[in-house]
């Protein structure tokens, strides 16, 4: 939620500054958000399902989860980064 905060106060900024290197950047950062989201989402999906197939092997699933979406969110902020970069 943060994170969608700042991509509509950066995008408010650029309609006042007009420069389209920063839209870009800004597009940049709204894809790297959702990428992000769409990712996660998926890995929660699939191991919901792993989960409700093996009980047995939960917390070996859970496990791998939690490190997945955090070596996706640590990308995902890489990119906001770079992007937040190419705005100033």
């Amino acid at each position: 939620m943060i994170l969608l905060t700042s991509l509509l106060q950066i995008a408010g900024t650029l309609l006042q500054a007009g420069g389209s290197g920063s839209l870009g950047a800004a597009i940049g950062i709204g894809l790297a958000s959702i990428g992000a989201g769409y990712g996660i989402g998926k890995i929660g999906a699939a191991a919901m399902d792993g989960i409700s197939r093996q009980p047995e092997a939960a917390p070996d699933i859970r496990m791998n989860m939690i490190i997945v979406a955090a070596f996706i969110e640590a990308v995902a902020l890489f990119a906001v980064v770079v992007c937040g970069f190419i705005l100033k």
